[in-house]
């Protein structure tokens, strides 16, 4: 016997599904924008389509009456998880990212813009693919949340409780710069590319890289080394 209000209510779900799949796409592209080419644009849109089709499946409008506002984090979240997937830095990658970043921190000093992969390889005696498999890998992280980028690069027994990590991590960002805070506001939490954050700050995009790096560098010295 059919049951017309479960008919009505799967229509609904199926209708949610395809009037977000455009949201999707665009979240997926402002992704896109902050990462390497090597990542699959259409990847991505495939990963969170699966999702949305899922969360609204499960989605009861009776305890929530905003789909998106329900869905948007989870879908952004199955993307993440995508990327972390991919291994994205291996451990021997993460010993080679201290010697990599103060290359570029003195290259970029006097030259005022990043060095390429041919001049970072030479100077570390490494293959160019090498290093532009690390370089790739540092820019796919470096979307991750603040507090799983620290951990990630600690010890296991150094490695801190989530809730005293945000507590210093809030103490750490206090002492920053103005310029430094807004990077990481308009970065992490406002999604922003490097090159949209140069725009809003009227600085180079080189700029902006060199001030990510260097705050991220500076928790992981303070957090975890110190």
């Amino acid at each position: 016997m059919k049951n017309p209000y479960q008919d009505n209510l799967n229509s609904y779900k199926e209708d949610l599904a395809i009037r977000y799949m455009p949201a999707v796409k665009s979240m997926a592209f402002r992704l896109k924008e902050r990462l390497p080419s090597s990542v699959d644009f259409n990847d991505l849109i495939s990963v969170g389509l699966e999702e949305l089709v899922k969360l609204a499946k499960r989605y009861d409008p009776k305890k929530n009456d905003n789909f998106w506002g329900y869905a948007k984090q989870r879908v952004y979240g199955s993307m993440l998880d995508f990327l972390r997937s991919l291994d994205i830095i291996s451990r021997n990658n993460r010993k080679i990212i201290k010697d990599i970043d103060k290359i570029i921190d003195d290259y970029q000093s006097i030259y005022n813009e990043e060095p390429s992969n041919e001049y970072i390889a030479k100077k570390l005696g490494l293959d160019k693919e090498k290093v532009k498999e690390v370089r790739n890998s540092l820019e796919i992280y470096s979307l991750m949340p603040i507090n799983e980028q620290i951990n990630y690069f600690s010890d296991v027994s150094k490695e801190i409780e989530k809730d005293e990590l945000i507590n210093s991590i809030k103490k750490v960002l206090s002492k920053l710069s103005k310029v430094e805070q807004l990077v990481i506001q308009l970065y992490y939490f406002e999604e922003l590319s490097l090159k949209e954050v140069a725009e809003v700050l009227e600085i180079s995009e080189s700029r902006v890289s060199q001030i990510h790096r260097k705050v991220i560098r500076k928790l992981r010295e303070e957090l975890i080394d110190g």
